[in-house]
Order: structure tokens, then C-alpha cells, then sequence
């Protein structure tokens, strides 16, 4: 499995749009839904100054990645999901009278032989277009989404999205921006990652890699492997193996300069168990900094519940007990490679960051990120 890097030096193209006005109103809705290897997930949301405030979400398990790493397609129970869960998004967008959106599919659909098919049945159920969208794009919205997370500190910023299918890490040079304008240096990289010359100070993206590895895959890979231990410890070494190339500090001791900010459901999950929390909140959990110590204890904890006790723990569920050992493998390989002893939570990612693309292209963001 060979990590993708990016073939081109230019900007994206400009996002997709549904019919929509001329002149966008600041008070306009927007939507943006991002359909994964694992979930299905929406977020409609009004701007708000140089944010944006949250008018409706959804968020729906679907598995559309379930057997295509053995058949190469998606499968007909896995497609049927998928359009049920996006039927119920296509009624809010109408509840709501979204115009503005942009709907996007990642990994699976990128691996698939048959994603056409499912884009066209969507279209033909519910009346919306799904964009598949390349790795490069998906990791420019994962950064940008993560922007206020930025210390004023950092000056090489890691930032990992850890998907179903797929693992996207982009490495980030500040050093030659203005502390206070670090964070929006970040959010300036919605115009892409090779943006022309800008007058304001810019962030410098010195690489970045998707590895076609995601909780689900890096799952499937070992699935015929019993003991739970040995799957994780081998889990953690392959991941770790597919990125050789990409790993400029391995083995230095941690630096004051460095920080990695994770954005995923595993990230979130492992924050959650670490603050033991018995209902999800989001409040504690994004922006939360964890040492390499703090994720151990709870990694370890993890393994000593073991499948039945995870499935039991209300912070892990049914759903997640077997993706959360493949992420956390995923995340420890990550802090070996690294010189930070420290994780910054997102609890944000692709949707956030369409989100911002499509407002701040339209113009309706006060001053302020950008």
C-alpha cells in the first residue's frame, strides 16, 4: 500500500456549489456533508463573524467500506445504507432551505469500482450530487478546520486526520510567521496547500501523505489475527512501516516548537476515556492537550478490557470497539515518529473545513481567521 503525495503544485478548484445566489446573504445556510469509509456525517451552518454557528448536524454509522478491501466495491447493503442516511440529509437541507453546500465522498469511493454507481443512485434517490474529492483536497480541509487549535508556540505543526479508509498527515513549517498570526496563517491555506504569492504571511507546507490506511483498513489487514495484543502491537509496527518516508524526526527526543494536533473519532474517543467522561462533550474534549503518558494509560486500558469489556464502555460502544484498537494503534505510531510528547484533540475535521472554504470563497466571514 503506497502513501499518496500530491503530483501537481497547483491550487484546488473552487468548490462545487448548488444553485444558489449571485451575491451569497451572510445570513445564508450552508451545508457541507462528508460520506467516509465508516460514517456518513452533515453539518448546516449560518457564518457568525469569522466563524460559523451550527444550525443542524447528523451523523450516521454506514460502513460503506465493509468487504471492499477483499472485492474492490462497495457492496449492495453497504450502498443501501448510505442512501437511507443521505435521504435523512437531503430532508434537512430542504427543511432548512439550504442553497449552499457541497457534498463529499473520501476513501472508499476514491477505491471503489463502483463508486459511479453509487453516486448515481444517490442522485437518482434524493436528488443531490456526491463529489469525490482527492486526498490532497481532503487534508487542505482537515488543516484549515483546525486552525484556532494552533499555539501561538508552534513552529512545525503536525496535523493527522485519522479516517476510515485512509490516514492524512500534512507537516506545517511557521517558523517564519508571526506567532500571533500563526492561526491564521493556517486558515489562509483554504486557498490550497501551493497557493500563489500571498502579502500576508503564509504557512509553508513542507510535505504531507495519505496512507491508504484508516481505522477500518489497518483493521482488515490483521482480521485473522486472535490475540487481541499481537494484532495491536502488529497494527502499530505496519502503520508505522508505511511511514518511512515520512518521518524526518523519528527517535529525537521531544522539542519545545512541535505540536500535533489529531482530528478524528479515535482522537476524540481516547480524550473522552481519558477524562472519563459517561456522556460525550464536546466543550471538554476539543482543544484538550494530551500528554504521550495520559494516551498510553488509556491504550493500555484498552487492552487490558479487551473486545467484550470495550463493547461494554459507553465511551467506546458496539460499533467502535474494534476500530478504536486500529486508531490508537495508528496514534502511538504517530508519537514514536514525532518529537512532541503531546496531542491536541480536534473534535473537527472535513465538515468544518468545507465549511469554511465555501464561506470564506463567498466572502460572508467577517475579518478576523482570514
Amino acid at each position: 500500500m503506497a502513501p499518496k503525495r500530491p503530483t501537481g503544485a497547483g491550487a484546488f478548484p473552487k468548490p462545487v456549489e448548488s444553485t444558489a445566489p449571485e451575491q451569497p446573504d451572510s445570513n445564508a445556510l450552508y451545508a457541507a456533508l462528508d460520506l467516509g469509509t465508516n460514517s456518513c456525517r452533515m453539518l448546516i451552518a449560518q457564518p457568525k463573524g469569522s466563524q460559523f454557528h451550527v444550525v443542524d448536524s447528523f451523523s450516521k454509522s454506514v460502513q460503506l467500506g465493509q468487504g471492499l478491501e477483499k472485492t474492490g466495491r462497495l457492496s449492495r447493503a453497504s450502498m443501501g445504507r448510505t442512501v437511507a442516511a443521505i435521504r435523512v440529509c437531503q430532508q434537512k437541507i430542504q427543511r432548512h432551505g439550504v442553497k449552499r453546500m457541497r457534498l463529499v465522498a473520501t476513501e472508499a469511493c476514491r477505491r471503489a469500482q463502483n463508486a459511479r454507481d453509487l453516486i448515481r443512485q444517490v442522485r437518482r434517490e434524493t436528488g443531490l450530487t456526491l463529489e469525490i474529492i482527492q486526498p490532497e483536497e481532503e487534508a487542505r480541509l482537515a488543516v484549515i478546520s483546525c486552525a484556532p487549535l494552533v499555539s501561538t508556540k508552534t513552529e512545525q505543526l503536525l496535523v493527522v486526520d485519522i479516517g476510515g479508509g485512509s490516514t492524512e498527515l500534512v507537516w506545517i513549517d511557521l517558523s517564519a510567521v508571526e506567532p500571533r498570526e500563526r492561526p491564521k496563517a493556517i486558515m489562509r491555506l483554504h486557498a490550497g496547500f501551493h497557493a500563489p504569492d500571498s502579502p500576508f504571511p503564509t504557512a509553508k507546507v513542507v510535505d504531507w501523505i495519505s496512507v491508504p490506511l484508516g481505522v477500518a483498513t489497518l483493521r482488515d489487514q490483521f482480521s485473522d489475527v486472535d490475540d487481541d495484543a499481537a494484532r495491536y502491537a502488529l497494527m502499530s509496527w505496519y502503520f508505522e512501516e508505511n511511514l518511512a518516508e515520512f518521518a524526518p524526526y523519528k527517535d529525537e527526543q521531544p522539542r519545545e516548537g512541535f505540536q500535533i494536533v489529531g482530528t478524528s473519532g479515535t482522537v476524540t474517543t481516547v480524550a473522552a476515556s481519558h477524562l472519563g467522561l459517561r456522556r460525550y462533550d464536546r466543550t471538554k474534549v476539543d482543544g484538550l492537550r494530551m500528554s504521550s503518558d495520559q494516551i498510553e494509560a488509556v491504550i493500555q486500558k484498552y487492552l487490558n478490557l479487551g473486545p467484550v469489556g470495550r463493547r461494554r464502555d459507553p465511551r467506546i460502544g458496539p460499533d467502535r470497539q474494534a476500530l478504536i484498537m486500529s486508531g490508537s494503534a495508528i496514534l502511538q505510531a504517530l508519537l514514536r515518529l514525532w518529537p512532541t510528547d503531546r496531542v491536541s484533540v480536534a473534535d473537527r475535521g472535513l465538515r468544518e473545513g468545507l465549511l469554511y472554504a465555501q464561506m470564506s470563497a463567498d466572502g460572508v466571514l467577517e475579518d478576523g481567521p482570514l
